[in-house]
């Protein structure tokens, strides 16, 4: 099989005559071969490892002035600026050994620089450094990330949280494009499989200027799984079996690529039994079964670079109501439930000129939901189609000054069938406009950009007036102007400061609009506000790094300003039996940030010992405490690297203790919540018997059987504890 996908594209490529050509090789400080290196050229989105020999090669490039990274584990990372205007360049590169992580090149900012060049502070993790954590769902594992935190539902239901903001100020990026999936909903998963996923991206704080509105609070950018090496086919399989929830999670891809052509697809299936709790009950009906399919097929020569993505998700997801009524093992769900049908279909192209590039993003996403109350008939089915489209064109370099203009913009459709409406009939439609430029000199850089956007929402009448689940029909249009400032300096050797100041907004979603009956998920009769102004924030944040061979810290600082914050209180009245609460706004303050350590002593260069606090508070104008503010939290970890063997390499232990302090500030509809401590331990290794390899991950998580319930869970107001010890073992195959 591997041969025949191999020979399939190399025979394709034979269409394609090689042009331009950089070619190398790699050697240590000792003059040794460097095998493994990853070498990448982030603007032609071409990537490939050196050979036992140390020696690599790129074929069929486009003339111009490119960066060429170089990366390796226990190596620094080097990026050269080259320019490619002969048939063959030859570049060889002398790497020097560190204990520094990897400088990674981030792809959901601007310009696509290393994290050492960026003026934003982004972080960057990859999903086997999240998987080695544990963690049963993809948002499970961005909640380990200091400034993130998850509003869940059991273990099935998880929304992000960016630094006190979620729902839809926080936009969510897969495949390139933008994700859409009734973000308003409290029951309204991430909607994404880690399956297929390289790594994600997080940016903390407003990035309207490169995204548009709902990007208020930050970005999620997930960077898909990367194509086979040039001229190689790669096939794998994985298993993880979960204790708590008798779960299960399977995932196996293939994937070939020749010079040219490039193919790969992955399957998986996750399904999970009840959660149990430390006292041992299940909690009935959080139980899930998901299916997800991602495929994909590039092409890349001299002129241009095009890559079509699709994914299939299937979410089968229990909805918890009746606490520990129902004590069973079985992963079939029971009513209430939901079922969601997701598709995302995205085309990425890059374009090469002589001295600049087009970028141009499509994308499809749609995401059919429907919830069921005691009956194969859905109650509630809403159907969102978003047809969107991103084009950035890079102007021709300038010395150190690089620039970018662009536009961005959205067609979205929402359509119900069901009985019930949570929101009417709508369209919307997003145009916006933006320009950035960067400069660079000697270890300073400044970036800065300005935007504009315009939102226009229309939506059908339903109902009979003066009845619930009415809607008026309303044309309503939103827009924004904002900016952005950066600088980033490096005051010393190893010691970088980064200061930022943006603005961002958010239009009014259609629930906070529109709402007009009992939203079942909170138990309230909602009443939404047509006479909602976009809210518009400005935010100041700040960065100090500090690096040497065994030492790291790093200081985050941030200060966010929100006009017109759209939030949810009660008018007095009681309708149908439930409280009523109406949509209003006030002006809103969020500040705090994150601080960590990564300590690593020579001699003992195998010891890494970490420690990060976060914190935030957000308060309205009248000192009101703002919801869904996570509680402060310290993370502590031991980690040992042990020395390879004949048959195990790469070998890990970690013990992972984190603190959760006591909220003691919540919202005007929360109770405060107690401090709790959780004990997590990790060991991994690659194992070789003969010609097989694989890797194993045995992880125990909550190791005391804690019972505690964080914050931001759903299922707090019943008293409901979060999910008990959990032993997690993981393999992976290299077929």
């Amino acid at each position: 099989m591997k041969s025949f996908l191999l020979a399939l594209l190399l025979g394709f490529s034979i269409v394609a005559s090689a042009q331009n050509k950089v070619v190398g090789t790699i050697k240590d400080k000792q003059n040794r071969n460097v095998s493994g290196v990853t070498i990448n050229i982030p603007e032609l989105h071409k990537e490939t490892i050196s050979d036992e020999n140390g020696t690599y090669s790129f074929v069929n490039l486009p003339n111009g002035s490119f960066r060429i990274v170089f990366s390796f584990i226990r190596f620094a990372t080097q990026s050269k600026e080259i320019t490619i205007n002969q048939k063959e360049l030859k570049l060889d590169i002398v790497l020097e050994e560190t204990l520094h992580q990897m400088d990674e090149v981030i792809i959901s900012t601007a310009f696509n620089k290393l994290q050492s060049q960026n003026v934003m502070k982004v972080e960057h993790q990859s999903m086997k450094s999240l998987s080695q954590k544990g963690t049963s769902t993809l948002i499970e594992g961005l909640a380990t990330i200091p400034g993130v935190s998850q509003v869940s539902t059991g273990t099935s239901i998880g929304k992000p949280v960016i630094r006190g903001l979620s729902g839809n100020r926080v936009l969510v990026y897969s495949q390139g494009v933008r994700m859409e999936n009734q973000q308003f909903g409290e029951e309204h998963g991430l909607g994404l499989n880690d399956s297929g996923i390289e790594s994600v991206e997080v940016i903390k704080g407003p990035a309207s200027l490169l995204y548009g509105s709902d990007a208020i609070g930050g970005v999620l950018y997930f960077n898909p799984e990367k194509f086979a090496s040039p001229n190689a086919v790669d096939a794998n399989f994985s298993q993880k079996l979960f204790s708590n929830t008798n779960g299960s999670n399977s995932s196996m891809g293939v994937k070939a690529s020749s010079d040219n052509f490039k193919f790969l697809a992955r399957g998986s299936y996750n399904t999970h039994a009840d959660y149990k709790v430390p006292e041992g009950d299940r909690v009935t009906n959080t139980r899930y079964t998901e299916t997800d399919f991602k495929t994909a097929l590039g092409y890349s020569n001299s002129k241009f670079t095009s890559t079509l993505r699709y994914n299939f998700n299937k979410l089968d997801l229990g909805i918890p109501e009746n606490g520990y009524a129902n004590q069973t093992s079985t992963k079939i769900t029971t009513f209430p439930k939901q079922a969601v049908f997701a598709n995302i279909l995205s085309f990425n192209n890059t374009i090469f000129f002589k001295k600049s590039k087009l970028d141009a993003d499509l994308g499809y996403i749609s995401n059919d939901r429907s919830e069921f109350e005691n009956s194969t008939i859905a109650n509630l089915h809403m159907k969102l189609n978003t047809l969107n489209y991103n084009v950035k064109y890079y102007l021709p370099k300038f010395g150190k000054f690089e620039s970018i203009i662009g536009t961005q913009g959205m067609h979205q459709t929402n359509i119900n069938s069901g009985d019930e409406y949570l929101i009417p009939d709508a369209t919307t439609n997003d145009f916006g406009i933006f320009g950035t430029a960067n400069y660079e000199w000697d270890k300073n850089v400044v970036q800065a950009g300005i935007r504009f956007d315009h939102r226009a929402v229309t939506t059908t009448e339903h109902g009979i007036l003066g009845t619930q689940g009415y809607f008026q029909a309303i044309d309503k249009k939103f827009q924004s102007f904002n900016s952005s400032l950066g600088f980033k300096t490096d005051l010393k050797k190893n010691l970088i400061l980064r200061l930022n100041v943006a603005s961002g907004f958010r239009a009014p979603n259609l629930a906070e609009l529109t709402s007009n009956g009992v939203h079942e998920g909170s138990n309230r009769y909602e009443i939404g506000n047509i006479n909602l102004q976009n809210e518009q924030n400005f935010q100041t944040d700040f960065n100090v790094e500090y690096r040497n061979p065994h030492f790291e810290l790093f200081v985050n600082g941030f200060y966010n300003h929100i006009n017109n914050y759209i939030f949810i209180a009660p008018n007095g009245n009681v309708i149908n039996g439930f409280n009523a609460y109406d949509y209003t706004q006030a002006n809103a303050n969020l500040y705090g940030g994150e601080a960590g350590i990564h300590f690593h002593p020579h001699p003992l260069d195998w010891l890494h010992i970490t420690s990060s606090f976060e914190s935030v508070t957000g308060k309205k104008q009248n000192g009101d405490y703002l919801p869904l503010i996570p509680a402060n939290k310290w993370n502590n970890s031991i980690k040992t690297e042990v020395k390879s063997t004949k048959y195990l390499k790469d070998s890990f232990a970690v013990l992972n203790i984190e603190y959760t302090l006591p909220q003691n500030n919540p919202g005007q509809f929360e109770t405060k919540s107690d401090d709790y401590t959780l004990i997590n331990l990790g060991l991994g290794s690659k194992v070789t018997l003969g010609k097989t390899a694989f890797e194993v991950n045995l992880n125990g998580n909550n190791l005391l059987n804690k019972t505690y319930i964080s914050h931001l869970s759903r299922l707090k107001p019943d008293g409901i504890p979060n999910i008990g010890r959990n032993i997690i073992l993981g393999v992976n195959f290299t077929i």
